[in-house]
């Protein structure tokens, strides 16, 4: 029998990061690959919108350099990450603190000795949890004094007690944390017995800006490994806007492997069917879309829930004065959960001479979001906001995959031999998440495939039809 004719070994259906993150995979074993796309540009939600000279992140999701897959991903060796400041500037009871910076002393052992000195003050009182469990050795831990009532947050003892937590969760396995109990993460917090000021005025916002989850309804377990990822590395943006991180995977690809405006109708182990091209023959077909239309490709695939975000997006030519940080409200005292002078971070965001402001607010927005927005941030940055500039309001109603317990962080990716599935909802909500899972399906592919050098030359797609 002849051997029917191809025109990829495989079609990955959308050019968000996770289908990119598997075509430069499976592009590097040898397997000729077609990547179509409805849109006309690549990313999903990862886009970036340009008004007169300004780069305006549709979602903007943090990304933290101690994410694996950003340095483990073929195509990224070229991506520009620039970070915050360190740890993340938080508000509260109308005065700013910095928090969550790593010791300056060094590592774990600047860290003990920072809680040690401030235990040698003459006054004996038990020492608080820690974030992470860790055995004690005799003699090991000193006692460690608790903030006087009515002190302001952002004490040394608060900032010695955090250094030391967040030095001990960076060196924890990951598999120590996902062996805990999982529990929604708000719940979690309450029941490891730490101080209702670490966890309302730290935790508890930084999770929030983490996940996309104001309520913190997400497991504890990606809960734990998103702090974990605070503490071993940096928040950080790609350099150029959101868009840049899928951009550069799209163009280090094989020439003609993606396709935009590609609209894809329905998959099958050995094919696709779209609207402009007909039927396109394969060997195996990942969809790598979000997950809503993935389950319109994918009958009987689970459909999360999401959380909504919102990002407004002003200029003014008196930038605030908080340089490069991340400004976290700790009061939640209005619909900003944070914010920041991105172009402090990355000048290529705004024009010379021109501040971009951007700031993020979790869960449905108020009626009038952008006056709502301009009062907060007036309060937050501490000065007038009434004649700034507003550039864009981007509102995404299904902007990140929830992850409430139960949650698998590692969805099946193969659902038949020869139709896969990839995306931030099978794995993390998060752009490490989205990577990761594309790594998995590329993987399962390449197995099933038994793929191990070249295989079949790719083919032209066929000529478009006519509308």
């Amino acid at each position: 029998m002849l051997e029917p004719a191809y025109q990829a070994d495989v079609v990955v259906v959308g050019a968000g990061v996770a289908g990119l993150a598997a075509a430069h995979r499976l592009t590097s074993a040898g397997v000729t690959t077609t990547v179509l796309e409805a849109a006309h540009g690549v990313g999903g939600r990862m886009a970036t919108e340009k008004v007169d000279g300004f780069r305006l992140d549709r979602i903007g999701q943090l990304l933290s350099t101690a994410y694996p897959e950003l340095r483990l991903t073929p195509g990224l060796d070229g991506l520009a990450l620039l970070p915050f400041a360190p740890g993340v500037l938080l508000h509260s009871e109308g005065r700013h603190h910095r928090a969550g910076a790593p010791a300056r002393t060094g590592g774990a052992r600047g860290a003990l000795h920072a809680v040690r000195a401030l235990a040698s003050a003459p006054r004996s009182v038990p020492a608080p949890r820690r974030l992470v469990p860790a055995p004690k050795a005799p003699g090991s831990q000193a006692a460690v004094p608790r903030s006087r009532p009515g002190a302001p947050l952002g004490s040394a003892v608060d900032q010695a007690r955090l250094t030391a937590a967040l030095t001990r969760l960076a060196g924890t396995p990951a598999e120590r944390l996902l062996a805990r109990p999982e529990l929604p993460a708000a719940r979690a917090l309450a029941l490891r017995g730490l101080p209702a000021r670490t966890i309302d005025g730290f935790l508890r916002p930084l999770l929030a800006a983490l996940l996309c989850d104001p309520d913190l309804t997400s497991s504890s377990r990606c809960a734990d490994l998103s702090l974990r990822a605070f503490a071993s590395g940096r928040l950080c943006v790609p350099e150029g806007g959101a868009e840049a991180l899928p951009e550069l995977l799209a163009r280090t690809l094989p020439p003609g492997t993606v396709h935009t405006g590609v609209r894809v109708t329905s998959v099958a182990t050995n094919a696709v069917t779209t609207a402009e091209h007909g039927v396109i023959r394969c060997r195996a077909v990942l969809v790598a879309t979000d997950a809503r239309a993935a389950a319109e490709l994918l009958p009987g695939l689970r459909v999360p829930e999401f959380h909504p975000v919102t990002v407004v997006h002003h200029t003014t030519d008196e930038p605030p004065g908080t340089g490069a940080s991340l400004l976290l409200d700790a009061d939640r005292g209005g619909p900003v959960a944070h914010t920041a002078v991105v172009s402090q971070v990355d000048p290529s965001r705004a024009p010379a001479g021109r501040a971009l402001v951007s700031s993020t607010v979790l869960g449905p927005p108020p009626p009038d979001v952008d006056t709502a927005v301009r009062i907060h941030l007036s309060r937050l940055y501490g000065v007038p906001t009434a004649r700034w500039e507003t550039l864009a309001v981007h509102h995404a109603a299904e902007a990140v995959p929830a992850m409430r317990p139960p949650h698998d962080l590692r969805r099946p990716v193969r659902l038949l031999a020869g139709l896969y599935v990839c995306g931030d909802h099978r794995d993390t909500s998060t752009v490490q998440g989205a990577l990761h899972s594309g790594h998995r399906a590329s993987a399962a592919i390449l197995t099933d495939l038994g793929a191990g050098g070249s295989m079949h030359t790719a083919d032209p797609l066929p000529t478009a039809r006519a509308a």
